[in-house]
């Protein structure tokens, strides 16, 4: 993992201070993992991170992710994070990102993002600005497409869409009725 890619994750916060993780190199796992935190800071929005090269390239989701494929997410593209961020749950301190955070759903993400019939490395799909993934969670399984919009002319803006698949739901809305961490079973009103 490149400083380099972590230095506006560490630029933006004092993480003696903040309680989160300064970044440190996770080794072990062998499939890529996805995390999808629940953090109600000024406002309550989800933070959908998949693992690429080493960090966790992040979108927040201000209505979080959705299983029905006609809804359509704004997803702000923010700065890496190192992938000790995972598990991070708890209280960040005064300053950016105050508030809590819980690890609403994670997993392993297959990348399954092609062009011409061609896979894709997942770094460079998301340089192309479009990105397709097989999540494989708790609470969102099935193929999630993430496309670069620059809606309202922000380079930071894409959309994140629930591929008709599997595991596709039209009715269930988790992301309002399963409020709980996957890992410790908290809600951010416990923390």
């Amino acid at each position: 993992m490149s400083k380099d890619r972590l230095s506006t994750y560490r630029g933006k916060r004092d993480t003696g201070a903040s309680g989160e993780p300064a970044g440190h190199r996770r080794r072990g796992h062998r499939e890529a993992i996805f995390v999808v935190q629940r953090h109600d800071a000024s406002s309550l929005h989800f933070d959908f991170r998949l693992e690429v090269d080493g960090v966790l390239a992040s979108w927040a989701v201000p209505k979080g992710p959705s299983l029905d494929p006609r809804d359509k997410r704004l997803a702000v593209q923010v700065e890496d994070h190192p992938l000790d961020y995972a598990d991070f749950e708890g209280r960040i301190g005064e300053g950016y990102g105050e508030g809590t955070v819980i690890v609403w759903d994670t997993g392993t993400f297959d990348n399954v993002t092609e062009r011409k019939g061609e896979p894709v490395d997942l770094a460079d799909a998301i340089d192309a600005g479009h990105v397709k993934v097989a999540l494989h969670g708790e609470k969102l399984t099935g193929a999630f497409a993430l496309t670069h919009t620059r809606m309202g002319g922000d380079e930071k803006n894409w959309m994140l869409v629930k591929v008709d698949d599997d595991g596709a739901d039209r009715r269930r809305k988790p992301t309002s009725t399963q409020n709980e961490s996957v890992l410790s079973g908290r809600t951010n009103e416990d923390l």
